[in-house]
């Protein structure tokens, strides 16, 4: 073999080795993105101390590295706005929002309605109200599904990274969130 020939078939390994270590360390990361759990009679919303379980609507769950518990929270948008507190954990590894789009029951959506929180369309400044009677920042993983929940009860529609701040830090009052009104308009991205 030619020494050009050999230097080639180096780069071609090592371009093939670096390909493979970046593809194991992708696959690495997804399997490091912990599983939503399901509310038992031990979970407790981490704003509201209450029973998770007891409350209508979507609820939320955070997963931070290095703890096995998540963090619970009695509506999404409680869940939404841990993320923004800047006194909060940056350690998150996973956000599951409950999935509106496949839950059949307001009151108590059924086990396994779960969607990446960053992977959802919210509807926000519906009229429905979520845990602790707030207003609710409602997650869907399917945009028809918010589309038609929007045209039912009102709001705007937003991805997880353009949720306004006052949607989920402002005051509880329709009057007060954005897209607060039946006016149809999309503002997801």
């Amino acid at each position: 073999m030619t020494r050009l020939a050999r230097g080639l078939a180096l780069l071609i390994l090592a371009t093939g080795a670096a390909i493979g270590l970046a593809a194991c360390d992708d696959a690495a990361k997804r399997a490091a993105v912990p599983s939503p759990r399901e509310p038992g009679p031990e979970a407790v919303g981490y704003y509201c101390g209450m029973t998770v379980a007891d409350h209508a609507g979507p609820k939320g769950q955070i997963l931070l590295e290095g703890r096995e518990e998540p963090l619970w929270f009695s509506s999404a948008r409680d869940a939404l706005a841990f993320t923004r507190l800047p006194e909060e954990s940056k350690a998150i590894a996973a956000i599951y929002v409950t999935d509106m789009a496949v839950a059949r029951d307001w009151e108590q959506p059924e086990a396994g309605s779960w969607v990446e929180a960053r992977e959802a369309v919210f509807v926000v400044g519906s009229e429905r109200r979520g845990g602790m009677g707030a207003l609710e920042t409602v997650p869907f993983s399917d945009r028809a599904a918010a589309e038609r929940f929007q045209e039912e009860h009102g709001g705007r529609l937003f991805s997880f990274e353009n949720v306004p701040e006052s949607a989920v830090l402002g005051p509880d009052t329709a009057a007060e969130q954005p897209g607060g009104g039946h006016d149809g308009h999309d503002s997801a991205h």
